[in-house]
């Protein structure tokens, strides 16, 4: 499977793009699809992780782009960023369940990251996971994340964010630096 830069074309998302990137998103992380890959919350939490709405506004926001992976004209990834002064959030991550544990989710990080301190000049990348999420934080500290403890509640009650298995929810704030 090719993961080089090369088979892959990156580009940022259109109004066009909204309902592919919704199924992608949904296919890596909720339901029996995400089952497929590893990066799966099925087990914590049921609903939707994202909608047509929310997408569309990270399209449109002037300090956003949402960048779109694609692997021989077919959409395979996706990954917000959006920029915040001297640091770039990263979120919306998501690669399509058939693809994950090949490499693709560490080539689209390092471009994301490459962009946000290349173009936006920012110093540090930030974003928030859950904090139960034990693998995936450990994939992440892997690539030079580090744990803050600094944490937010989980939006308990808005549905537009999925429906909890559990009560001890919350996200974590993980940064590296991009120097």
């Amino acid at each position: 499977m090719d993961t080089s830069a090369a088979g892959l074309t990156f580009r940022d998302a259109t109004d066009a793009d909204v309902d592919a990137l919704v199924g992608l998103i949904e296919s890596a992380y909720r339901g029996e699809s995400s089952r497929a890959g590893w990066t799966t919350e099925a087990d914590i939490l049921d609903g939707q992780r994202t909608d047509p709405e929310g997408v569309l506004a990270v399209v449109k926001s002037p300090d956003s782009r949402l960048l779109t992976v694609e692997r021989d004209g077919a959409v395979v990834a996706c990954c917000q960023l959006e920029h915040r002064g001297d640091h770039a959030y990263f979120g919306m991550f998501a690669v399509s369940p058939a693809l994950q544990g090949a490499g693709l989710g560490k080539v689209i990080m390092t471009e994301a990251e490459r962009y946000a301190r290349d173009v936006w000049g920012a110093g540090e990348m930030h974003m928030t996971v859950i904090s139960v999420r034990d693998d995936l934080i450990a994939w992440y500290e892997r690539r030079g994340y580090r744990r803050t403890g600094r944490m937010t509640p989980f939006p308990y009650g808005d549905e537009r964010f999925g429906v909890p298995r559990r009560a001890d929810l919350q996200f974590e704030l993980l940064v590296k630096p991009l120097v």
